[in-house]
């Protein structure tokens, strides 16, 4: 099962999730027993175990377990457990619910379930209002981490799980800076790389400059995404999906999800607006729209948006 699958199709009874902050600390045990000695896995990365867990007063909730047993990957946890401290305050960034790091070889992170699973599972079944809304709590999500100086960094329909009511939770900030220091380790160590294949901003390959834009970017590619109904990268036929609709504003009609087709909220003038959008996103980093700019242009050209 790949990074993509990690928090792939959470099912629960409740998407309510209590407040936590910084002291929600639970031991392994704790854990250990919750997750009924970590016997469901639900998905698995290169260095992380996601369990299904049955937290009392919370319910269901995901376990993310780390290997944190070199320094690296104990500074990665750190800041994604500093960053997401941090960031409670927006509805459309999953629900952070506590932590155990008292074990050197493994970290601990639990997060809120979201029943509907991910963007990329979900996708083919998505109305065109909801496709919409959740690009506009997805981009509201950007503007409030750009906002507080964060780049999340791995921005992808795989990244966005979806509560009981289809609403964007942008998840997974393993890859998030904080600041927006530019340089970062050259990118011709794949290790240095961050985001994921389909999503990453050209430039950032180029030249290992990391900065919000590279955020920007990958936001353009979940619009084309939602707009097509196609993946980012087609392993299949080796394409990236802004390749084959990057190009000038016409045949936008054609671009359209054919599941959309018989869609009676389809507005074929929105889906030029977030076309339109994506390619900006995409397009040339110094005149990209910012989070903010993109979100003043959703509230003004899409309906439903208030």
């Amino acid at each position: 099962m790949g990074l993509r699958n990690l928090f792939r199709c959470f099912v629960s009874t409740s998407d309510q999730v209590a407040d936590c902050d910084e002291n929600n600390k639970y031991s392994w045990e704790q854990i250990k027993k919750w997750s009924r000695n970590f016997s469901t896995v639900i998905g698995s990365g290169g260095v992380s175990t996601v369990y299904l867990a049955r937290i009392p007063g919370f319910g269901l909730t995901a376990v993310k377990i780390q290997l944190a047993c070199t320094e690296r990957l104990a500074r990665i946890h750190d800041q994604e457990h500093q960053i997401l401290v941090q960031v409670q305050q927006h509805p459309n960034i999953v629900k952070f619910v506590g932590h155990c790091d008292e074990r050197e070889e493994e970290r601990a992170l639990l997060f809120e379930y979201a029943s509907n699973g991910t963007l990329h599972d979900k996708l083919c079944t998505l109305t065109w209002k909801t496709r919409k809304m959740i690009a506009f709590q997805l981009a509201s999500a950007l503007q409030y981490l750009h906002g507080m100086q964060i780049i999340h960094g791995d921005i992808k329909s795989s990244n966005i799980l979806l509560d009981q009511h289809l609403n964007c939770k942008l998840c997974d900030f393993g890859s998030a800076k904080i600041g927006f220091t530019p340089m970062v380790l050259p990118p011709s160590s794949p290790k240095a790389i961050i985001g994921s294949q389909g999503y990453v901003d050209p430039d950032y390959l180029k030249t290992g400059l990391v900065s919000k834009k590279n955020d920007i970017y990958s936001f353009g590619v979940v619009l084309f995404e939602l707009v097509t109904g196609r993946e980012a990268f087609s392993v299949e036929k080796g394409e990236l999906l802004t390749e084959i609709i990057g190009g000038p504003l016409v045949g936008v009609e054609e671009l359209v999800d054919p599941r959309l087709r018989n869609d009676e909220g389809l507005d074929l003038e929105e889906v030029k607006a977030m076309v339109s959008m994506a390619r900006m996103c995409i397009g040339c980093s110094m005149i990209r729209p910012s989070a903010k700019e993109i979100v003043a242009s959703m509230k003004h050209k899409f309906h439903i948006i208030s």
